[in-house]
């Protein structure tokens, strides 16, 4: 009965996520971007009001935010239009694919034929990365939340450190210490190896011959912030416009692999070194947070996932009843300890 209620709640709890996401995603964005933000804000208030200090606060962390999109609004204006224009061609080499595949007996291309358009697909996929999660709706409910959470967040701490339930306090300290921390080091591995992923991307693209190097280099830098998807869709665009600039299907595999090369060097072996044991956490709750937030929130789920997730195990590994979920997704007891000691070190 205990495990059904669990799982009924569990259930519910995400209905509730789903359908009210127009306020708790943009309360997700304020809460992580507060961790981030949070240091600055205190060695600001330390010297000038408060109220300026949050003036400040918000003045850089919004310039940090137009700057990044306005840098990758330009990345894709620039190699989306050429993608849409040579849609035709596109379809035309898949049709011979098809054609191909047919006659050595493979039927179900066929199928695919009848439903498959490389114009809607390309349609499809600039509507989706021309949105983005930008309705102003979403981003003034976070900016609010953004500047109430900055005055409250002393506020909040006093009041947590005052509850009757030592034990519960703890948690709620500590575990918010430790996020906080994590999504400080979170965001910073992700900054150094997404300007390492785009100057090796932009390199090579230069290297190679091909088109707009310097819009795939900034690309594939925005999109490395979203695991999994990202590297793919950094991928896949050089790709297709690969398939109309050369001439051989050879050359074109030649720019798949390689781009393919750098992501995987990048993200599987230089990028867990450099992170060390403060993020350990299993690549399967990577993956599973990414397909279930983005299932949840859409592209804005995607990008937070991960931060989620880390959150949920920060918190795991303060409590002796819930450690054991952090020990089994966030790596080996020695990973765990190094994480539970880290209010401690703060």
């Amino acid at each position: 009965m205990k495990v059904s209620l669990e799982i009924i709640a569990g259930v519910v709890v995400i209905a509730a996520i789903t359908l009210a996401s127009t306020v708790f995603a943009p309360l997700a964005l304020a809460l992580f971007i507060i961790a981030l933000v949070w240091p600055m804000q205190c060695v600001l208030q330390a010297r000038i009001p408060k109220l300026l200090a949050l003036a400040i606060t918000l003045l850089v962390t919004l310039a940090v935010g137009v700057a990044f999109a306005s840098l990758v609004a330009w990345g894709f204006g620039r190699v989306v239009r050429p993608l849409i224009n040579d849609a035709a061609r596109y379809q035309a080499t898949y049709n011979s694919i098809v054609a191909w595949l047919d006659g050595h007996g493979v039927s179900i291309a066929g199928l695919w034929a009848e439903h498959f358009n490389v114009r809607w697909m390309l349609r499809t996929t600039q509507l989706v990365t021309g949105r983005v999660n930008t309705t102003l709706s979403f981003w003034l409910i976070a900016l609010v939340y953004l500047m109430l959470g900055l005055l409250e967040v002393e506020e909040v701490r006093h009041k947590i450190r005052a509850l009757d339930n030592r034990e519960v306090a703890r948690v709620l300290l500590d575990g918010s210490a430790a996020t906080a921390a994590r999504f400080r080091r979170y965001i910073l591995v992700r900054t150094l190896m997404s300007l390492l992923t785009g100057m090796f991307v932009a390199a090579f693209a230069w290297v190679a011959g091909l088109q707009f190097a310097v819009e795939w280099g900034v690309i594939a830098f925005a999109l490395n912030y979203i695991p999994f998807i990202g590297p793919f869709i950094a991928t896949l665009f050089p790709t297709l416009l690969a398939m109309t600039q050369f001439d051989s299907w050879q050359e074109v595999l030649i720019v798949f692999v390689c781009l393919n090369v750098i992501q995987f060097v990048i993200g599987s072996y230089i990028e867990p070194r450099i992170s060390g044991n403060m993020l350990s956490i299993s690549p399967s709750l990577v993956l599973f947070s990414t397909l279930l937030w983005t299932f949840l929130w859409g592209f804005f789920g995607t990008f937070i996932g991960v931060p989620i997730a880390i959150a949920v195990l920060s918190f795991c590994a303060q409590h002796p009843s819930t450690r054991w979920f952090a020990e089994l997704f966030g790596g080996s007891k020695r990973r765990t300890k190094l994480t539970s000691d880290l209010p401690a070190r703060l």
